[in-house]
């Protein structure tokens, strides 16, 4: 049996995740956005993100003859609640040593969102936009209205991807 997900801390945000980057999928060919995959990272360090959002050609990672993700891809987003700790330390070291582009970790019971960048080899937090926005370097067009996913506003959500 899978752990028990609380719908309240964690399976509401999971959906609004999805619904906004299947949002920017539908406007963008290309990407495909996989949640809970298997990762392999590399060969010490198999990860079960949230979700993931990934390039189909060209990307970071590739789909492998197994079914499972082999590299790193482009964007990770993680759920957390009881995970938070994990989520951001030993899965952040791991996927900033595996070259994660973009990682994001929603902090659902503080009701905060991290959204950490790969600068040469580090990891620098995003600061929202007076608005409130967080815009991808990785995704153009991909925003995050802050605000508005926190309080599962998804209509605002979609009207802020470019």
């Amino acid at each position: 049996m899978p752990s028990p997900i609380r719908t309240s801390v964690h399976g509401r945000q999971h959906g609004y995740v999805v619904t906004w980057l299947s949002s920017y999928c539908l406007r963008h060919a290309g990407l495909e956005v996989v949640p809970t995959p298997t990762v392999r990272l590399d060969p010490d360090n198999t990860v079960e993100p949230d979700l993931v959002l990934r390039k189909l050609e060209g990307g970071t990672s590739n789909e492998a003859s197994d079914g499972y993700l082999d590299g790193a891809p482009e964007l990770v987003v993680e759920i957390a609640a009881s995970s938070r700790s994990r989520d951001l330390h030993d899965k952040l070291n791991a996927y900033r040593r595996n070259g994660v582009r973009e990682y994001i970790v929603w902090r659902t019971e503080d009701g905060a969102i991290d959204w950490f960048e790969l600068v040469e080899g580090a990891y620098q937090r995003r600061e929202p936009d007076v608005a409130g926005i967080i815009a991808s370097v990785q995704f153009p067009g991909l925003r995050l209205d802050v605000p508005a996913i926190l309080a599962g506003d998804l209509a605002k959500v979609a009207a802020a991807l470019g």
